[in-house]
C-alpha cells in the first residue's frame, strides 16, 4: 500500500523489452537504503518488486499486462520517474490509499498557470470517469491528488508549487501519457450497487450523488 506522495524524483537506468513482458532498472539514490529483495515500489504509480538490487541500480521485472495498462513501456534512460516506497505499518499517512494498479491511460489536455499553481486537465475515458467524483482523490503517476472539476470527457487538478517541483509534473507537455489510479472506495462502492441495483440501471456519478454519495 502506498499513499500518494511522492519520497523522491529517481532516474531510469534502462528498459528492455523481454519474452512476455519488459525489465526496468532504476537509481533509486537515498531510497535505496534499506530496501531488500522484494520489496514494492511505487515507480509513476505502479507497483513494481524489486528483483535485483544494486546501489546504483534496481531491477524489476515488468508483466505483459502492466506494458497494457500502464506508460512504463515508454520509459527511457535518464527519463525521471515519481517514486515511493510503500508505507510502513507505522507511517504518517498523509495521501490517500493507493494501491499501485493503474486502472487505465489518460493523457494531458491542457496545462495553465495560475499564479505559483497550476491547473492541468486531463482527457479520460468512462473507465476512468465512471469513478471520478469532483473533490475525490485520485492518483495520477502516483501522485495523491484531488479533483477539481470535471465534465463527459476530462477531470482538471490544482498543483501546488510543492508537488509541481518535486515530481515529474513540470515536465509534462499537452499530450503526454499519465497513469491513472481511481480511488479504491469509489471503486468499491461503484461495484457494490452495481450488484444491488437492478442491471438495467446504469450506475453514474449523478446517480451516486442522489444517492447520498
Amino acid at each position: 500500500m502506498f499513499t500518494g506522495l511522492i519520497e523522491s524524483l529517481c532516474c531510469v537506468k534502462s528498459f528492455s523489452h523481454t519474452t512476455g513482458g519488459g525489465k526496468l532498472y532504476v537509481d533509486l539514490g537515498s531510497l535505496f537504503a534499506g530496501l531488500k529483495h522484494g520489496d514494492s515500489v511505487c515507480i509513476n504509480g505502479v507497483c513494481q518488486t524489486a528483483v535485483d538490487l544494486a546501489a546504483d541500480r534496481v531491477g524489476f521485472d515488468v508483466s505483459s499486462e502492466t506494458l497494457k495498462k500502464t506508460t512504463i513501456g515508454s520509459l527511457t534512460a535518464q527519463m525521471k520517474v515519481n517514486v515511493e516506497r510503500a508505507m510502513a505499518a507505522g507511517g504518517r499517512f498523509g495521501g490517500h490509499f493507493v494501491q499501485g494498479h493503474i486502472d487505465a491511460i489518460a493523457s494531458v489536455k491542457t496545462i495553465k498557470r495560475q499564479g505559483e499553481f497550476w491547473a492541468v486537465t486531463f482527457s479520460a475515458s468512462k473507465e476512468i470517469l465512471d469513478y471520478v467524483v469532483p473533490k475525490g482523490s485520485i492518483a495520477i503517476d502516483g501522485v495523491s491528488l484531488t479533483i477539481a472539476e470535471m465534465d463527459s470527457a476530462s477531470f482538471s487538478v490544482a498543483i501546488i508549487p510543492q508537488t509541481w517541483e518535486n515530481t515529474i509534473f513540470k515536465n509534462y507537455r499537452v499530450g503526454a501519457k499519465v497513469n491513472i489510479e481511481t480511488d479504491m472506495l469509489c471503486r468499491m462502492i461503484k461495484q457494490q450497487l452495481d450488484k444491488i441495483l437492478p442491471t438495467s440501471t446504469q450506475m453514474t456519478v449523478d446517480k451516486l450523488k442522489s444517492l447520498g454519495f
